[in-house]
């Protein structure tokens, strides 16, 4: 039986294998996202361009080989990084839509019929960091 698999418009980066898909349309702040994660210990996936696949029922990223450790920074160029090959799909953010609630709803996004958590972009500061919080400790029910 084949794979499942999709190719999206999104960077990922992990910690501790936990990976945070980063959606969004060009320019909306991917790739700063994903650099400002990786300055706080986590771990290119892929940059632009990540393919998800299904493994048993869990989501997972990988990158395509052509951009394999390579992430763009806009005004500097194309930076190589230490990359991993894989990485479970825990969560996901939309670089596209601003979060305007202190407490926001909880909500989801489905990729290759697998559900995970979605949270909209910020203009904060604590932003990065409190992801990787996220990721770490998860959101209170």
């Amino acid at each position: 039986m084949p794979r499942a698999s999709q190719t999206v418009h999104a960077s990922c980066v992990a910690i501790d294998g936990k990976g945070v898909l980063i959606l969004g349309p060009s320019g909306s702040g991917k790739s700063s996202l994903a650099l400002s994660l990786m300055a706080y210990g986590a771990r290119l996936v892929a940059d632009d361009r990540t393919d998800l696949h299904v493994q048993g029922d869990r989501l997972f990223a990988t990158c395509p080989t052509a951009l394999r450790g390579l992430i763009e920074a806009r005004g500097l160029g194309i930076l190589n990084a230490d990359a991993v090959d894989s990485a479970e799909i825990v969560m996901a953010v939309d670089m596209g839509s601003l979060e305007t609630d202190r407490l926001p709803p909880r909500r989801s996004v489905s990729f290759l019929e697998r559900t995970v958590p979605l949270v909209q972009a910020q203009q904060t500061a604590h932003f990065p960091a409190a992801l990787l919080h996220y990721l770490k400790a998860g959101r209170q029910s």
